[in-house]
């Protein structure tokens, strides 16, 4: 890695940060200063109902905390609505997009499989409805979201994909991506201006990130990207995928297990310091157990 390196922060201010969130931020920072990289901050709040500004208040104050500073001001994507339709409307006009009026109900009741995270896996329900049918629905402004048409995405890269993967370490692996897996993937929700696979794409090629640094549970996403990044033309960063924090069932820390928040670590005494030696990022004795897989 050169010293034109440039990583990335990038929590959604939708609750606060917890010790899964931490270890990420501070191995972000840690690959940026021993290659005397950037580490930028995204604040990804595309979903205007679940983000709240306080919440992202809360995550630049725990940041701060832990000794983490970022000298550009962060990038907000619900500032960005327009770099993420023409990300879209170029697919549109290759023909890789369509249209789909499916529920997550309906999706939810006609899928017969699952996608690496295991949410319903969509059947393409709507991929063959007559043009004139949906130019009716979308001219009706019947609600739809817009999803990639897999099969003509791949169709359309002859090249074999693949990413350079390092994860906490020096040795690089190339890693095969495998689209399929994921079927015609949404690109653009009902209510939101982009997915998470589109959004988090285009940001990467506008802030010209050089090097992901994130959780292992987004390992398989990476072959989504690698497809959108070969679509759309942009640049492939290097991919490392870091282990995960687990809480005390085993399980992966998140907002949604409501996993400790760091405010109420700070205001139980936890120093920054602390947090430090017990995720590893310092000499020390360990003042509570953390475990990582």
């Amino acid at each position: 890695m050169s010293t034109a390196s440039t990583f990335r922060f990038a929590p959604t201010p939708n609750g606060a940060l917890h010790l899964g969130h931490a270890y990420s931020a501070l191995m972000n920072a840690r690959f940026a200063a021993a290659v005397g990289g950037r580490l930028l901050l995204r604040i990804e709040d595309l979903d205007r109902t679940r983000c709240k500004p306080e919440f992202e208040s809360t995550i630049r104050d725990d940041l701060a905390w832990l000794g983490l500073v970022f000298v550009d001001p962060p990038r907000r994507q619900s500032e960005h609505r327009q770099d993420y339709e023409r990300a879209l409307d170029a697919l549109r006009g290759r023909g890789l997009a369509y249209p789909c009026f499916c529920s997550r109900g309906v999706v939810a009741a006609s899928a017969s499989e699952r996608d690496p995270d295991g949410a319903p896996l969509y059947p393409g329900t709507c991929r063959s409805l007559a043009k004139a049918e949906v130019a009716a629905r979308l001219a009706a402004n019947e609600p739809a979201a817009w999803r990639l048409d897999s099969r003509r995405a791949r169709a359309a890269v002859r090249a074999e994909l693949t990413w350079l993967e390092f994860g906490e370490g020096e040795t690089e692996t190339r890693r095969v991506a495998e689209p399929a897996a994921w079927g015609d993937v949404v690109l653009r929700g009902r209510d939101a201006a982009a997915s998470y696979h589109l959004a988090v794409v285009v940001d990467d090629a506008l802030q010209g990130i050089s090097d992901v640094v994130r959780g292992r549970d987004l390992l398989a996403a990476t072959s989504v990207h690698r497809l959108l990044q070969t679509l759309l033309g942009l640049p492939a960063p290097r991919y490392r995928h870091h282990r995960l924090v687990l809480d005390g069932n085993g399980d992966k820390m998140s907002k949604s297990a409501s996993s400790t928040p760091l405010g109420v670590l700070r205001a139980q005494g936890a120093t920054a310091d602390d947090l430090r030696v017990a995720l590893g990022f310092a000499a020390g004795v360990p003042r509570f157990a953390v475990r990582l897989s």
